[in-house]
Order: C-alpha cells, then sequence, then structure tokens
C-alpha cells in the first residue's frame, strides 16, 4: 500500500518545517509528498525548495500560476497524488508518529472504508497542548453511547466534524468526491465527509492522530471550546438533531436556524452537483420534516414566545426555509 501526501501552502513560513518534519518521521514512511503552492510572498518556497533537494524522491513542488483557494488548490494537489491512500495535510499542524501506520493499517483490512479521519490534540503557536474539549471529543463521545451513529446526518444536518487536516482517502475514492463545489463558508473536507458518510466508507477514530494549531492566520478554526461540562453538553445538543429530548426555548431556536442553513447549502450544492442531485434532494427532503416536526414541537411548548419570533423571523428572514 503506497502513501501520498496532499499538502497545500500559502504564506506558512512560521510553522511549515514542523509540519514536514512530523510528515518525514512517522513509523510508516510516505511515498511522495505533493505541494500545491498557492502564490506565497514569504520564505515558503524557499523552505519547500530546501527539502526538495534534501529528498527530491520524496517531493514535488507545484507553484500555482494563479491564486486558487484552499478548496480548488487542494482539489489540485490530490489529483497530482499517485498513490493508493493520499492523507491532506495542512501547513501548520503537526502529525503524531503512528498516525500514518495506524491510518494504512485500517484502510488495508477494512477494504470497504474510503476515508478516515481522527480526533486530535489543540496546541498553540508555542506546541503547549491546550486544556480544551473540541468537537472531536463529543463525536467520539456520541459514537460510544450510539455505535450507529450516522456521520452524514451529523454533518449534514448538525454540522461538520471533520478536518481535512487529519483526514485520508483512497486514490480510487478521488472520482466519486471531485469536483469540489464551489460554495461560500463550504470546504472540501465537509464535501468529502458527506460522500463517504452517505455511502457509509467514513470511519472517525477516537485516537488523538494530529495536533491541531490554533493561531491568528489560520482560514478555518472553531474547534476548540473551553473544557468544561456545561460547554460539552451544549456541544453534544447542538451535534444531535434528530432526537426526542425535550428542548429549551433557545435549543429550538439554535436548531431551526441550523436545519434552515443546511436547508439552504444542499439546495446550492444541487445547482453545482449534478451527480448527487437524487442524495441531495433526499436530504431536502428528511431536513424540511425535521424542520417543521421541532417547529410545531416549539409552538406546542412555547406558543407566546413562538408567535412573536415566527413575526420577527419572517421580517428578518430567519429560521426559513426558502423554496
Amino acid at each position: 500500500m503506497t502513501i501520498s501526501v496532499a499538502l497545500c501552502t500559502y504564506n506558512g513560513e512560521k510553522f511549515l518545517r514542523k509540519q514536514l518534519d512530523s510528515i518525514l518521521d512517522q513509523t510508516v514512511s510516505v511515498n511522495e509528498i505533493v505541494v500545491c503552492d498557492d502564490g506565497s510572498t514569504d520564505a515558503t518556497l524557499k523552505i519547500l525548495n530546501e527539502y526538495e533537494k534534501s529528498y527530491p524522491h520524496i517531493f514535488k513542488i507545484h507553484n500555482n500560476e494563479k491564486n486558487l483557494r484552499s478548496v480548488k488548490n487542494f482539489e489540485k494537489a490530490i489529483s497530482l497524488c499517485q498513490n493508493d491512500i493520499i492523507f491532506l495535510s495542512d501547513q501548520d499542524d503537526v502529525w503524531v508518529k503512528e498516525k500514518v501506520e495506524k491510518y494504512t493499517f485500517f484502510f488495508r483490512e477494512n477494504p470497504k472504508t474510503n476515508a478516515i479521519c481522527s480526533n486530535g490534540f489543540g496546541i498553540d503557536q508555542k506546541d503547549v497542548i491546550l486544556d480544551v474539549v473540541t468537537v472531536w471529543d463529543i463525536i467520539a463521545e456520541q459514537k460510544k453511547r450510539n455505535p450507529k451513529l450516522s456521520y452524514f446526518e451529523t454533518i449534514n444536518f448538525a454540522g461538520n466534524f471533520v478536518t481535512g487536516a487529519s483526514m485520508a482517502i483512497r486514490k480510487d475514492f478521488v472520482s466519486k468526491c471531485t469536483p469540489f463545489p464551489e460554495i461560500d463558508g463550504f470546504h472540501h473536507d465537509e464535501w468529502i465527509a458527506l460522500i463517504a458518510g452517505y455511502t457509509d466508507s467514513l470511519e472517525f477514530f477516537p485516537d488523538k492522530l494530529f495536533f491541531y494549531r490554533q493561531h491568528d492566520d489560520q482560514q478555518v478554526g472553531g474547534v476548540f471550546f473551553e473544557n468544561t461540562e456545561n460547554k460539552k453538553r451544549r456541544l453534544s445538543k447542538f451535534f444531535t438533531v434528530d432526537d426526542h429530548q425535550n428542548k429549551s426555548f433557545r435549543n429550538y431556536k439554535h436548531l431551526l436556524k441550523r436545519l434552515s442553513a443546511s436547508y439552504k447549502k444542499n439546495k446550492q450544492l444541487i445547482e453545482t452537483s449534478v451527480f448527487y442531485r437524487d442524495l441531495l434532494g433526499k436530504s431536502l427532503e428528511k431536513i424540511e420534516v425535521l424542520f417543521y416536526i421541532y417547529k410545531n414541537r416549539m409552538k406546542k411548548k412555547y406558543p407566546v414566545r413562538f408567535f412573536f419570533l415566527n413575526i420577527i423571523d419572517k421580517i428578518k428572514n430567519k429560521r426559513q426555509l426558502g423554496k
């Protein structure tokens, strides 16, 4: 089983060496590292060229003629990878030494798995591990309580928990998830996870197999939260949609807001992803059903507050399913 790494860079000089060193220091070696640089103006390319000279048989550096931005840059990097398993990599994280070994072993033993993601540590700019709870901790706990947890429905109806920094996919799965849709606020890792989740070929490891860096320059964050029991409970509710528990007025508001946002996102995806129209159409139908179930429950339990909220929402076009 051969291994590629698809790594995208843009002005990443500050942490790039640590990321590259952690990839090269794996207990199972990678066969190639494909890097697509998106027009860096700092020392990123200089650093990459140094590594390419030291490891000419591993590094393949591509300098984009124009700025592709994150989604399309990763699509390019992935398409250039030649090996059986493709690991996605950011430019500022650090991999645990056994990450590649554990992923490839699982792929080898589970041929129906097309994509793997994992839990991870949070670190700051000085590599200090943060005392935080992560979205991955919440998913790990939910999966422990409910082994039949649907990753597809969790991602599509509640929110994405998969980050590209933790993801690896099979080469023969690439054609099933590309081209990546271009929608504001929608990222390639969520799309890959949706498609793999729908085909029940996405696996989540509760083990912490990478160090995810929190800093001011990162493009996507929002994975670290205060490590308190109250926050854990709130996050658990956030990532739970199709249940029958009693909810507070605030819970209903947030849930309806998320479902309406998911409805809008799926409608946009239908317009850009012809191949998955049937899948996304079914998602729209379920979102609509859930939306009105919870809206009616909210109306029944909090009739007065619901009445005024409904008027305000119609005026502001919030918590609405656009037809």
